[in-house]
């Protein structure tokens, strides 16, 4: 097998990135782009292998795919934003903001449960949604806030991969003074403003030849990249499964055509939003360095390690959430070791995470689907790179070092 060509830079010190980055392709990545951000300054900047096999087109560094629930960390910093405003609180009711929730005993729930997954709202049940109907947000809101707990709120924690997106889409409209969306949102305060690729779904005409071409796992050498434990897989694929009606959401098909036109022009805040690696993990960097307006009491706050792994109702695995980002746990280990980094996964193999305790930001971007739902081996390994690179160095105060952006 010939090597795959990679391109791209790493800083001094971060050789055993680029090492890692060339490993995945031997162990069947098709093509991918991996970024890392120090404060504000860049690291690591590669790509390699093709966007689009079929036609023999290479990943480029412009390309852009399709990143799953690795958009769900972009909005929980568009909520930290609101937060830091004063125009949202954690711990306030969502009632306070969304009067319609109360419906069937949600009154007292409050934002912080909703965004971390304990109330039970992963389904909806007594109603069948299409994508079509996610036109209409006002329509979407009615349908949300009349839906029923799946058990007391705050007494457990399941997973909402597809729903929580449309939840926090409400909850932004409501809070925001403008009346904004989070895909309006994340271009005007986000995107925009720091000149980077990552939108909430995409028109074709923007996209057009950018946009990775996705590809489903087959016929891998699973000694390698097994990443699906069977307590998920079978319940994945159960149509009774609470797990698989939560995908279903409404249903949007299968992963890898994601870029189809009618999930790309819809508003799915915690599942279509598309990027290049180095627009994720500037985006966070932003967020570390106080680029992005999200107050240092919030950001510690953020960065506090959040509570202990829970057993998760969906997942089926204890999993850690803490203010709408996934935290490291023994299933899904990621940054330094001291639990403060926040991020999120994307299914497929994607994700995207800040540490506070060294001040790097990073993401990884791949076309080539994996089978999981925590945090694929190709970018853990990734990431563990990262943290054992010889420039490595754990910083005592909450606030990262400000550098100078190259």
């Amino acid at each position: 097998m010939s090597e795959t060509m990679t391109h791209g830079y790493v800083a001094e010190g971060y050789g055993r990135v680029a090492d890692a980055f060339r490993r995945n392709f031997r162990h069947g990545e098709i093509g991918a782009a991996v970024a890392v951000f120090d404060g504000d300054t860049p690291v690591v900047d590669l790509w390699g292998g093709p966007r689009d096999p079929v036609r023999g087109l290479p990943w480029e560094r412009d390309t852009i795919a399709p990143v799953f629930s690795c958009t769900k960390g972009v909005a929980a910093l568009i909520l930290a934003m609101l937060v830091s405003r004063g125009q949202l609180d954690y711990d306030e009711p969502v009632v306070r903001y969304w009067p319609e929730f109360a419906a069937h005993g949600k009154d007292e729930v409050t934002v912080r449960q909703l965004i971390d997954h304990q109330v039970g709202l992963h389904i909806l049940r007594d109603i069948r949604m299409t994508l079509d109907d996610l036109h209409d947000l006002d329509s979407v809101a009615a349908v949300l806030a009349a839906q029923r707990p799946g058990w007391a709120p705050g007494t457990r924690q399941g997973y909402h991969p597809v729903s929580i997106g449309l939840y926090l889409n409400e909850l932004v409209r409501r809070a925001d003074p403008a009346g904004r969306s989070i895909r309006t949102f994340l271009a005007e305060e986000i995107s925009g403003p720091l000149g980077v690729d990552f939108t909430l779904g995409l028109d074709t005409d923007l996209g057009g030849d950018r946009i990775a071409h996705l590809t489903r796992t087959i016929g891998l050498d699973l000694r390698h990249e097994r990443n699906l434990p069977w307590n998920q897989a079978i319940p994945a694929l159960m149509r009774r499964g609470q797990l698989f009606r939560a995908l279903s959401v409404p249903d949007l098909g299968m992963p890898e055509d994601f870029v189809r036109p009618e999930i790309m022009s819809v508003e799915l805040p915690g599942s279509n939003g598309v990027g290049s690696a180095r627009g994720l993990a500037r985006i966070y960097a932003a967020g570390l360095t106080g680029e992005l307006p999200i107050a240092p009491e919030v950001r510690a706050r953020i960065a506090d390690p959040g509570p202990v792994p829970a057993p998760d109702a969906v997942l089926r695995t204890p999993t850690r959430f803490h203010l709408g980002f996934r935290k490291s746990c023994p299933a899904f280990p990621f940054g330094s070791s001291d639990h403060r980094a926040y991020g999120t996964p994307g299914m497929g193999g994607s994700l995207g995470f800040a540490d506070p305790a060294t001040g790097l930001s990073f993401a990884y971007v791949p076309n080539r689907l994996g089978l999981t739902l925590n945090g694929d081996r190709r970018c853990l390994r990734l990431a563990r790179a990262v943290f054992d690179s010889s420039t490595r160095r754990t910083r005592t105060r909450t606030e990262p070092r400000r550098s100078a952006a190259r």
